[in-house]
């Protein structure tokens, strides 16, 4: 099937460049600098400078705007410049956003960037007390009188009731924590390269909300991620195999958590990522199994599982089973939960290397790939393809 034969998008930008700084837990330097880096390296990798970029994407909750970058950068006019809401949901979207201007004619070069002192600054793991009121965090009001002011606290929910519906136990998670460490232990880019885990080390690290441990939950992370989008056929004249932009979806689902907070009749799946694969599937005429990787969304490993039954890779309750018999790819980057947590930017960046074929765990002939992003808030995914 050709590429973009579904609709008006599909098939016309690609992805020609990825860039990151090192992952740390103490950058020492400011987020502007670790965004700045981030693109340059991108550009470079893309074989393009900072005067052919002319749009740029980030998220709402980056500290560097876009056109502070562009003039810390070195870039020069801009004709498009957007930014998109809820945290990680938005690392997908921004791609869509790049291609969406570029295949409209809006732009010709866009750069999506995310950069933080995730680790070292300012804490999103330590919850939400003491933040500035912001539209986002209007829907939280509903949880924090109950106490539930972390994210781990909010997923511990879903997750308690989803371990009850089906009749797992907490092992069911720590199989997405083992897969994705396993990735990371051969990944030098990775902060626990060299570092593996065995479900019984999952099983032994401390509880941080039932049923959560603490290898159930991601990184933080200081550092900066920057992605280069094109037209296709620039692409091709560019430093390195481009990664098509197959199908970008975003979704927002009535019944998810940001809608309704725990008040809702089913706590097992995931809404918004229900949106998100039907648009996908609908507008690339691809299905699970024309998929050779998935890069899912893993700030903690019950959701991994969630998204895998969404997208129809398995049956409800049964993404474990799926995840321990390794019959996909999955985050060979290491993950947010091994590689870094840069809100789900550095996932894309591992889907165009197995597209290029270049991924330190690459997967014979990656010809499609699978990018989700967060997942409880609005989200987005990717599908990229092989230029062919």
């Amino acid at each position: 099937m050709s590429l973009g034969k579904k609709d008006a998008l599909g098939g016309r930008a690609a992805v020609v460049g990825i860039g990151a700084t090192e992952f740390s837990k103490e950058s020492g330097r400011s987020e502007l600098k670790l965004a700045v880096e981030a693109v340059h390296a991108a550009l470079d990798d893309a074989g393009l400078s900072p005067a052919d970029v002319d749009g740029l994407v980030t998220f709402t909750m980056d500290t560097s705007p876009e056109i502070t970058v562009a003039q810390a950068a070195g870039i020069g006019e801009l004709s498009f410049f957007s930014r998109v809401h809820y945290g990680g949901g938005a690392a997908c979207a921004t791609v869509l956003q790049a291609a969406l201007a570029v295949s409209a004619g809006i732009a010709e070069v866009v750069v999506c960037y995310r950069a933080f002192n995730e680790r070292s600054g300012r804490r999103f793991g330590a919850g939400v007390q003491q933040r500035e009121p912001s539209a986002e965090g209007t829907a939280l009001g509903w949880n924090l009188p109950s106490g539930l002011l972390t994210p781990a606290s909010w997923v511990a929910m879903a997750a308690q009731r989803y371990l009850h519906a089906y009749g797992l136990t907490p092992e069911a998670f720590g199989r997405v924590a083992v897969t994705g460490r396993r990735h990371a232990a051969r990944n030098p880019a990775a902060y626990f390269h060299g570092q593996p885990i065995t479900l019984a080390e999952h099983a032994a690290s401390r509880w941080i909300v039932e049923p959560l441990r603490l290898l159930d939950c991601c990184q933080e992370t200081d550092g900066g991620q920057a992605l280069v989008v094109t037209s296709r056929e620039r692409a091709r004249d560019l430093r390195n195999p481009p990664a098509v932009v197959v199908a970008a979806a975003q979704g927002a689902g009535r019944a998810q958590e940001q809608m309704t907070s725990f008040y809702r009749d089913e706590l097992t799946g995931l809404p918004e990522m229900a949106v998100v694969a039907r648009q996908l599937w609908r507008t690339s005429g691809l299905g699970p199994g024309d998929m050779d990787v998935g890069i899912i969304y893993d700030h903690f490993t019950p959701f991994v599982l969630m998204q895998l039954e969404e997208f129809g890779f398995c049956g409800p309750g049964l993404g474990s089973d799926f995840v321990a018999a390794d019959a996909l790819p999955l985050n060979t980057h290491g993950g947010q939960l091994g590689e870094a947590y840069l809100h789900g930017m550095n996932g894309i960046a591992e889907a165009v290397r197995q597209i290029r074929g270049t991924s330190v765990n690459q997967a014979a002939g990656a010809a499609h790939t699978l990018v989700t992003a967060g997942t409880g808030v609005p989200t987005s995914g990717l599908i990229l393809g092989a230029d062919g």
